[in-house]
């Protein structure tokens, strides 16, 4: 049994790579030995997490998810524990559910009124993306509101495990043990709030190694604490890049000086500031390392370029030229907006794929609905989609920032970020992150590369961000190295 982390990266498998896994498992080890196993990994962790737990709630549904539980509970009984077990649609009984009678595991309707653990074996993966309703949303709610400590088997009840989708009403875990597989929802939308702690059991078949079962390929990846790039001695300025950022526009400023800081704290040898609109401002007396031009003079060809923040609907006459002669563009913000509404300028970031010029675009989930003609609703519903779906059409890196921040391009596979916090629910962090992103391309880094290592340090710094002190964008900007 592994505690996830974010040291490692771990492979993700959608409801039907597992179904794949477990229906290739079943053909080498019976169908009740798997179960047994994974009873077993359930009443080991519940009992590691609440060693001093006397009275423990199971909720089981109807399917293998509950037979789980069912196994738990005759394990946890055995062991010298109170368990009571509440059972929605088990029309049958199986040998799960006669194993636990025999252990003398209780049955009631209702929930126990004092427990010191619930386990939720309701549906697990058998989710179907539809509200909760019924014994199911009430037990849902007694679990969320009143147990000291929740379990939760595969995936938390309510939660889908594709998507992080929420549709309705859920069971907030405070664990979750995943059998077999990692799935991907737990860890982005609504899931890192969801599952809590999760742990992983792979019941003796090691998905981390990808199998060699025809079709069986992770959905995701979670993405690890990047390894340190080395900086040589022998280097100076020009050996890391320039970037030069051209937004701050009339009235915002800030957002351009934030993705300039952002660039040269994370390594950029020299960053260019080039402002539209009517701003005039020629120094930053907090920051004389940035050189203020006017965007006209930047050599577009040898220059990492970050647009978009604070650009406003000047922009747009920008992104043609952009498009064109940078090797190495983000995307950021007014430049998506541009981008949703300019068919040209969208088959133009398309054909860079084929010159090798490198593009990633950063939108939130409301840039990437109106890229996609689409709700913010539908974008969170399913982000691993949107995402790829921008991506698809545009063949470059997408960043879909959010909680489980996805980033993917045509050719690698898709990560999905665990580091991160709602610290960053403010304004100019996305700035900031953008100019992270460019002094990663401008260094040599690849598009998939620079842009996963820079969301990771990104979100890396809140987590690791004092709690009594307020992180704005001006000091994230200024934490963001990505080479170390």
């Amino acid at each position: 049994m592994q505690r996830i982390d974010n040291t490692h990266a771990f492979a993700l498998y959608d409801v039907a790579g597992t179904r794949r896994l477990e229906n290739a498992t079943l053909s080498e080890k019976p169908e009740g030995q798997l179960l047994q196993q994974a009873g077993l990994a359930v009443a080991k962790l519940a009992s590691a997490l609440a060693p001093h737990a006397s009275k423990i709630w199971i909720a089981c549904g109807p399917g293998n998810n509950g037979s789980d539980g069912l196994e738990a509970a005759k394990l946890l009984q055995t062991w010298g524990k109170t368990t009571i077990v509440t059972a929605h649609d088990r029309t049958f009984e199986t040998s799960s559910d006669q194993r636990a009678r025999d252990a003398g595991v209780a049955w009631a309707q209702t929930p126990p009124s004092d427990h010191d653990l619930c386990i939720d074996a309701m549906l697990g993966i058998g989710q179907d993306c539809r509200p909760l309703a019924g014994r199911l949303a009430v037990w849902a709610n007694a679990m969320t509101l009143g147990t000291p400590l929740v379990l939760a088997i595969d995936n938390p009840t309510g939660l889908d495990p594709n998507t992080g989708h929420l549709p309705g009403m859920g069971v907030a875990a405070d664990h979750t043990l995943c059998l077999l597989t990692l799935k991907p929802g737990l860890f982005t939308g609504h899931g890192r709030d969801m599952a809590g702690q999760v742990w992983l059991d792979d019941l003796g078949i090691n998905s981390q190694t990808c199998p060699n079962w025809p079709g069986l390929s992770p959905a995701a990846v979670l993405s690890r604490r990047p390894e340190p790039l080395a900086r040589r001695h022998a280097t100076h300025k020009g050996s890391f890049g320039d970037v030069g950022i051209i937004g701050g526009s009339t009235g915002m400023t800030g957002a351009a000086l934030l993705a300039a800081s952002a660039a040269l704290h994370a390594g950029a040898g020299r960053v260019f500031v080039g402002l539209l609109g009517d701003a005039t401002l020629q120094l930053d007396v907090a920051q004389p390392e940035l050189m203020f031009r006017a965007p006209e003079t930047f050599d577009l060809a040898k220059m990492t370029i970050v647009c978009g923040c604070g650009g406003g609907p000047a922009i747009a006459n920008w992104l043609p030229k952009l498009l064109a002669l940078s090797q190495r563009l983000v995307i950021d913000a007014d430049g998506m907006n541009a981008l949703s509404t300019d068919r040209t300028c969208r088959l133009a970031v398309r054909q860079r794929f084929s010159h090798n010029q490198l593009t990633v675009l950063t939108p939130h989930p409301l840039e990437a609905a109106r890229f996609l003609g689409a709700s913010v609703e539908h974008v969170q519903a399913d982000r691993l989609a949107a995402a790829r779906a921008i991506s698809d059409e545009c063949r470059c890196t997408v960043v879909l920032k959010g909680s489980g921040t996805i980033t993917t391009s045509p050719l690698a596979q898709t990560q999905i970020n665990p580091t991160g916090n709602s610290r960053l629910a403010s304004a100019g962090t996305g700035d900031v992150l953008a100019g992270m992103i460019g002094a990663g391309l401008a260094a040599g880094l690849g598009a998939q590369e620079a842009a996963s290592r820079a969301v990771y340090r990104h979100g890396q710094v809140a987590d690791a961000w004092p709690e009594r002190e307020s992180l704005t964008a001006g000091r994230l900007s200024q934490f963001g190295l990505i080479q170390d």
